[in-house]
């Protein structure tokens, strides 16, 4: 990001990203690269920042300043959409391969709203004003679990393996479908018959489960997900009379078959009322928000010594 103004300090934002099974490898980089030389402290947050927070100590006799992952999440949602009108969009016509295309979505005046923060698993926030928010549900199934199960069943290796084979994956093949049960379309409760019944329910079946391909079973995983997260942030809107849901979280990183079935999931539960809404610059906010949380720390440290001269 271009002319970032933080604490009347003007630059640019670069955002790289590692996964944390390489952070031997990248603390021998840093070691090689002389960042112990240069910087004293890191700003952190996450399960990361306590998790090595002793190996950078041992490794780069660098220190940690740590900060709440929450508060930095949305901080940094708050700040990059301040600065980036575009940051913001949703999916129109999710369901459709051959219409569907991201559009801008106007997020000037955010609150309330709901935040889906899907990572290994899920955390769902109210946010209701600047430092306003608290916790209001979640669920053990997320990201880690998709990811979990492809590898159990597809013998995958990694997330983007996973994705990779949703890609070409058909979950009807795999799920039992409403009308499977019905023959069609349910109409008393308006469920057309190609919704999902059942997660995996036709792999009772033999001729079924012979027939159902590793990358149908990754696309059914990753359906299952979608569908369960898209369902309980339905709920918690309506629980919380809010009209606009935010989903974040390096789950949906490169993850466009998600964006678009949480998508069709939101519009379906909603009929029609509410948009899934994404960020362009998913996987960085804490991490922004923790930059931000830093300056601030610095400012007033250095505004108590100024006063206590």
């Amino acid at each position: 990001m271009e002319d970032v103004v933080i604490r009347n300090r003007k630059g640019r934002i670069h955002f790289i990203r590692f996964p944390t099974n390489v952070m031997t490898p990248f603390m021998e980089l840093a070691k090689e690269k002389g960042m112990a030389e240069t910087l004293s402290t890191v700003c952190a947050t996450g399960g990361g920042a306590y998790k090595f927070e002793n190996d950078i100590r041992k490794e780069l006799n660098m220190t940690l300043h740590k900060f709440d992952e929450l508060d930095s999440l949305i901080g940094g949602i708050q700040f990059i959409e301040k600065n980036n009108s575009k940051e913001l969009y949703f999916w129109e016509n999710p369901g459709e391969d051959s219409l569907a295309c991201k559009k801008t979505y106007d997020f000037t005046n955010p609150y309330p709203f709901m935040l889906v923060n899907i990572g290994s698993g899920v955390s769902i926030l109210s946010v209701k004003g600047p430092g306003k928010y608290q916790r209001v549900s979640g669920t053990s199934l997320g990201g880690g679990t998709f990811l979990g199960l492809s590898c159990l069943l597809t013998k995958c290796k990694t997330f983007e393996e996973a994705l990779e084979l949703a890609a070409k994956g058909d979950n009807k093949k795999v799920d039992k479908l409403v009308k499977d049960i019905y023959g069609g379309d349910y109409n008393r409760f308006g469920l057309a018959g190609d919704i999902v019944a059942s997660s995996f329910g036709q792999m009772n079946i033999e001729e079924k489960f012979m027939g159902a391909a590793k990358e149908d079973l990754a696309r059914a995983t990753l359906m299952m997900i979608t569908n369960n997260i898209g369902s309980i942030a339905r709920l918690c809107c309506k629980s919380e009379g809010m009209e606009r849901c935010v989903f974040v979280g390096n789950f949906l990183r490169i993850n466009t078959i998600a964006m678009r079935s949480l998508s069709t999931a939101m519009e379906y539960w909603s009929n029609g009322a509410m948009k899934a809404l994404f960020c362009e610059h998913e996987g960085y906010f804490g991490a922004v928000g923790c930059l931000l949380e830093l300056m601030y720390v610095a400012n007033q440290t250095t505004r108590a010594k100024n006063d206590f001269k």
